[in-house]
């Protein structure tokens, strides 16, 4: 009378309902969820990497990857970003290079330093919605600027 439980249908469910979610979230949100995504892909590698998961490890750095590339390099407006957005694309080409590098090699050192690299830019996109006026948005856009000249 019942089915059993289909790995298949409950993933187009839940396809279905991140396609959803993100035809009514905001450009910010779109961006916050990228870099959570791309931080927590690494850290699945880290502990896939831990455990000798070789396959986890490979996963979870591809999808960190496809996120970086594909959502968070994309979405760069490299016409009107100015510098900033110059910074940005070299950051993740950058990024992409080393997550590449540590999947080749193995080396979880790379992940923590790719980790390092994102996060602070990250923090910084979260802090730039919480900015109520202008000349508090400028705040967080230095901080990003700054994070990428010591990067």
């Amino acid at each position: 009378m019942f089915a059993t439980h289909s790995p298949r249908a409950a993933s187009a469910y839940q396809r279905i309902n991140v396609e959803t979610s993100m035809h009514t979230m905001d450009q910010h949100q779109l961006v916050s969820l990228l870099y959570q995504g791309a931080l927590g892909a690494i850290a699945s590698a880290r502990g896939a990497m831990a455990r000798g998961d070789v396959l986890g490890k490979c996963n979870a750095i591809s999808k960190a990857i496809r996120i970086i590339e594909e959502g968070l390099n994309t979405g760069l407006d490299h016409i009107d970003g100015g510098e900033l957005a110059q910074n940005l694309g070299a950051l993740y080409d950058y990024c992409v290079r080393r997550l590449t590098l540590a999947n080749a090699r193995n080396d979880d050192a790379i992940l923590q330093e790719v980790q390092r690299l994102i996060e602070p830019v990250a923090q910084a996109w979260l802090e730039m919605k919480g900015a109520s006026s202008a000349s508090t948005a400028a705040e967080p856009v230095d901080s990003v600027r700054s994070v990428l000249q010591e990067a």
